[in-house]
C-alpha cells in the first residue's frame, strides 16, 4: 500500500470521535470506540485476516505466515483521553495494520518462510480515562491484572467494564494469540526528538510509576450557615493534598520526579454544601524507584497530619504500580540499525509515559519506537505529529516487524530473556 493510502486511513480514523479543535474524544467502550474498532475489523477482513476478540476486549487480526508457530504481535490502542489527541495510540494501530500488510505481501512475493506468524492488536482501555487503571487490556493479556477484577471496574457513571464492552459488541469469547514478541510505535509525548531534530526514538527503558488513590471523608453542612470552626470540609482538604502532590517534587532535583492529581470527584458537589467526600488520584513517576518511594512516604505523612488537624478521615491506597522496564538491547539496536539503513536520524531514549509495551515486555521481548510530538504536547486536542514523521515511522516499523517475524530477536525469545538480551 502507498504512503498516501496510510495517510488517508489515519485521517479517516481521526474523524471518528473528532472534536472542534482537531482532537478526538474516543474513550474506551463508547460508541465512537466501537466505530473505530469496526473500521479495524473491516480492514482486516478485507485482507482475509482472522479476527479474534478476547475476554477483556482486546481486538486481534491474525495473519498466518507459518502455520502452528506463535505470533509476533504489533499494535497499540484506538481509545483516547477525554478531549484527547488524534495521534496517541491510534497512529500505532494504523501503522501496525499497514506494516503487517507490507510484511505479508513481501513474504508472499518473495516466497520467504518466516519463523513466526503476525498479529495486529488494538488493546482495550490503554488510556484509563474512563476506566482505571490504564493499560488494562494488555495487562490482563500479560497476566499482570486479573480479568474478572478488571471486568468489574466501574466508570464514574457506575457502568462496569463488562457491561460497556458488551454494549458495543466487543466482549469476546476468544483466547488471544500465543505471543513470541511484540512491537509498538507511538508518538513520543515529549520534546526530545523535536529538540534534537531526530525522527526515531529507540526506547530502552521506562520510568517507575505508582498512583495513590485518596479518599477524603468529612461532613456535609451548609456553606452559608455553618460556623467556620465547625466545618469538616473534604474539598478544602483535597485542595491542600493537590498542592502537596505538586510541591513534593521540589524536594528533588529538577525533572527527576513528576507528579500530578489528574482526577478529582466531589460529593455532593452542590454550590451551597460543604463537601462531605472527595476522591483524588495522584500520579508519581521517576526513573528512580527510591525517589518515588520517598515522595510517597512524604505525602502519606503530610496527609496523615492534615487528617488529624482537620478532623477528617483520609485513606490513601497504593495502586497501579509499575516497576522500571528494560527493553531487550537487541531490539533497541535493531531499531537504530534500521533507521541508519533508511537514512533516518535516531537515538536511544526512555519513556516516562506508560504504554502497552511496558506490560508486554514482562512476558515477551518487546520493541518500542517513538516518533516526534510537536512541542512535546499530548493528551490534548493540539497534540500534533507531521505526516512526514508518521511515514518515516511506518517505514522503520515495517522493517522491524519484517525482521521480527524472521527471528531477529530469536535469542531473546527464551523464557525470562526479555530485558537483558
Amino acid at each position: 500500500m502507498s504512503p498516501q493510502t496510510f495517510l488517508e486511513d489515519f485521517h479517516h480514523v481521526a474523524n471518528i470521535g473528532s472534536t472542534p479543535h482537531h482532537g478526538v474524544d474516543r474513550q474506551a467502550a463508547t460508541p465512537d470506540d466501537q466505530r473505530a474498532r469496526d473500521w479495524f475489523t473491516a480492514f482486516a477482513k478485507e485482507r482475509g485476516w482472522t479476527i479474534r476478540v478476547d475476554g477483556i476486549g482486546n481486538l486481534f487480526a491474525l495473519i498466518t505466515l507459518r502455520p502452528g508457530a506463535p505470533f509476533i504481535i504489533v499494535g497499540s490502542h484506538l481509545d483516547s483521553q477525554p478531549l484527547g489527541g488524534r495521534f496517541d495510540g491510534a497512529y500505532g494501530v494504523i501503522a501496525a495494520l499497514h506494516a503487517a500488510e507490507r510484511v505479508e505481501r513481501r513474504a508472499r512475493e518473495t516466497g520467504e518462510r518466516p519463523e513466526f506468524n503476525l498479529a495486529v492488536v488494538d488493546w482495550f482501555n490503554e488510556e484509563g480515562g474512563r476506566f482505571a487503571p490504564s493499560i488494562m487490556g494488555s495487562s490482563v493479556f500479560a497476566g499482570i491484572k486479573d480479568r474478572e477484577e478488571m471486568l468489574a471496574v466501574r466508570d464514574l457513571a457506575g457502568t462496569r467494564v463488562a457491561e460497556a464492552l458488551d454494549s458495543i459488541g466487543y466482549l469476546g469469547p476468544d483466547e488471544g494469540p500465543e505471543a513470541a514478541g511484540y512491537a509498538e510505535i507511538h508518538i513520543e509525548q515529549g520534546r526530545i526528538l523535536e529538540r534534537e531534530s531526530l525522527t526515531i526514538g529507540a526506547v530502552d527503558s521506562s520510568w517507575y510509576t505508582q498512583k495513590l488513590d485518596i479518599e477524603v471523608n468529612g461532613e456535609q453542612s451548609h456553606t452559608g450557615a455553618t460556623a467556620m470552626a465547625d466545618r469538616r470540609d473534604a474539598l478544602l482538604a483535597a485542595a491542600k493534598i493537590i498542592s502537596m502532590v505538586h510541591d513534593v517534587t521540589l524536594g528533588f532535583p529538577a525533572e527527576e520526579l513528576v507528579s500530578s492529581v489528574g482526577q478529582l470527584t466531589v460529593e455532593p458537589n452542590s454550590p451551597i454544601v460543604v463537601a462531605r467526600h472527595a476522591h483524588l488520584v495522584a500520579d508519581l513517576r521517576s526513573n528512580s524507584r527510591e525517589i518515588v518511594h520517598q515522595a510517597r512516604d512524604t505525602l502519606r505523612r503530610q496527609i496523615a497530619e492534615l487528617a488529624e488537624a482537620a478532623r477528617l478521615d483520609i485513606s490513601v491506597r497504593d495502586f497501579d504500580i509499575r516497576e522500571n522496564q528494560y527493553y531487550p538491547e537487541s531490539g533497541v539496536e535493531l531499531t537504530l540499525d534500521i533507521a541508519t539503513e533508511l537514512g533516518i536520524g535516531a537515538r536511544r531514549m526512555q519513556t516516562m509515559a506508560g504504554h502497552d509495551s511496558v506490560a508486554m515486555n514482562r512476558i515477551v521481548p518487546s520493541v518500542m519506537i517513538f516518533i516526534p510530538s510537536e512541542g512535546g504536547v499530548s493528551h490534548c486536542e493540539r497534540e500534533f505529529t507531521s505526516d512526514a514523521d508518521m511515514l518515516a515511522g511506518l517505514e522503520v516499523l515495517s522493517e522491524v516487524v519484517h525482521r521480527l517475524v524472521h527471528g531477529a530477536l530469536a535469542p531473546s525469545l527464551l523464557p525470562g530473556a526479555q530485558g537483558r538480551a
